[in-house]
């Protein structure tokens, strides 16, 4: 086995993107579509950290700075391909791309029924702050 190649997602994987979303992660989003991911690449060209091994899309993260917060989204591990550090080394990847740009802190979202989710993310230092809450309002219909 070849080791892990970890790169930012182009154009043209985006299909394959969507593709595995559907089998390795947990849940849907408003943005789980072509338009919304190619905004993400083309605002932000190095958000979408792929991890591939032997030429297959094993993993994904999505590492958004707004210039003041660190937002992790869609960590996803092919699930034949999970607890063999694929997550831990995108989280990693994720980290250095926010210290490279100044960040301070990062924040994962994780929805409060995936419970695999939230494991890794405590395996990886993170923890849940009890006295927030999301508010979201749809701006589209």
């Amino acid at each position: 086995m070849t080791d892990l190649r970890l790169r930012a997602a182009t154009p043209a994987d985006l299909d394959t993107v969507l593709a595995f979303w559907k089998t390795a992660a947990e849940g849907t989003s408003i943005s789980d579509d072509r338009a919304g991911v190619e905004r993400l690449v083309a605002r932000d060209p190095e958000a979408l950290i792929l991890a591939e091994r032997d030429g297959e899309l094993v993993g994904t993260v999505i590492a958004g700075f707004d210039g003041w917060r660190c937002h992790l989204y869609r960590l996803a591990v092919h699930p034949g391909r999970r607890r063999q550090g694929i997550g831990s080394a995108l989280v990693a990847a994720a980290e250095e791309r926010f210290v490279r740009l100044g960040g301070r802190r990062g924040d994962a979202m994780v929805l409060v029924r995936n419970e695999t989710g939230q494991h890794a993310w405590r395996a990886a230092g993170y923890t849940p702050e009890e006295h927030w809450q999301r508010w979201v309002k749809p701006l589209t219909q």
